[in-house]
């Protein structure tokens, strides 16, 4: 009878480890980027980090998923955000220049992107409204 006890402690025991390792969590990311067209995307961000400009990527996001592209709470106001397909083809219309590379970047600066070695690309400013978290959806072309 004892041997029967044990078990089904150790079994009430698995149980429970295995609910905490699946129970839904919030959301961590503080600012995410949704796809909701039929297109794998490319994301890369921007945002002042300290007394730098700071921009970040890529992320690829495939057809109605989404990426955390930003993981802490959110300290700037607005987010530059820069997508395109897999074909290189913008998917926002920016307005603020900053720089990209082609492989996986981290770039401190936003100016000189060509002397730097880097590209130059168009962000779209995101006004977060400094919220702590914000999600941007990329939709498919009207």
């Amino acid at each position: 009878m004892k041997a029967t006890y044990l078990s089904s402690a150790r079994c009430c025991f698995f149980a429970g480890v295995v609910a905490l390792l699946i129970w839904p969590r919030p959301a961590s990311a503080a600012f995410a980027v949704c796809n909701q067209s039929f297109d794998v995307v490319n994301v890369a961000v921007g945002q002042y980090e300290d007394t730098d400009f700071v921009t970040r990527g890529w992320w690829t996001v495939g057809p109605n998923q989404c990426a955390n592209v930003v993981r802490e709470a959110l300290q700037a106001r607005y987010i530059y955000v820069f997508a395109q397909d897999v074909f290189g083809n913008e998917i926002l219309q920016g307005t603020k220049s900053m720089c990209i590379a082609p492989k996986r970047f981290v770039i401190r600066g936003e100016r000189d992107c060509l002397v730097r070695g880097y590209l130059d690309a168009d962000y779209l400013e995101v006004d977060t409204q400094e919220t702590e978290r914000w999600t941007l959806f990329l939709a498919p072309p009207p």
